[in-house]
């Protein structure tokens, strides 16, 4: 499928430049694999990051965007990403940072390539569940800032994923969101001296 990487900001991806290009920010980054990098060092591969505060009972939630996310490659593969968010100032660059989140981005990315259809990928980040996804978005043609999860979209949860969730396994948004839905809905605890 091909996937179509909607623009960054370019203040946002002039401040992740900027902080790549700084020795103290790079050295002061707690990522190891940046630091201890040979070679060059660049951004790639933006991705809008939005937020899943709440699920309607329809199952339908808008999103919030958060921030936008960098892979930072040195060679052929990512070592690290970047994160900016938004400021009343404009886009600053807030930190870099690794782990299995990085790889597990690259990973379903390079799946979402094999797959039939055309869609913008983005990540969803459902922190309730400390869970994120690669949000496999039908219009391709937006801007990356805005919009509803469609139950059509795609939705591949990253490793780890929360228990009980397959990560790097497809699901349309229509069936993974019941699922998040009923994780997310409390469950009431009965009064003490109730019936159970």
């Amino acid at each position: 499928m091909p996937l179509h990487v909607p623009p960054a900001p370019a203040p946002a991806l002039r401040t992740v430049v900027t902080a790549l290009g700084s020795p103290t920010a790079v050295r002061e980054a707690r990522t190891p694999s940046l630091r201890n990098a040979q070679g060059p060092l660049t951004a790639e591969l933006p991705l809008p990051v939005h937020v899943l505060d709440r699920i309607t009972p329809a199952g339908t939630s808008a999103t919030r965007l958060a921030g936008w996310r960098f892979l930072i490659r040195c060679h052929e593969r990512a070592v690290a990403a970047a994160e900016t968010r938004l400021t009343p100032d404009g886009w600053a660059f807030s930190h870099f940072f690794e782990g299995p989140y990085v790889t597990a981005t690259e990973r379903a990315l390079r799946q979402a390539e094999t797959m039939p259809g055309s869609y913008q990928p983005r990540l969803l980040s459902v922190p309730e569940l400390y869970m994120l996804t690669l949000w496999l978005h039908g219009d391709f043609t937006a801007d990356g800032t805005g919009g509803r999860l469609a139950a059509t979209d795609l939705l591949v949860p990253l490793a780890p994923a929360p228990p009980g969730i397959a990560a790097h396994r497809p699901h349309r948004a229509a069936e993974l969101l019941p699922v998040l839905t009923h994780r997310l809905t409390p469950t009431p605890t009965p009064l003490l001296g109730s019936p159970a």
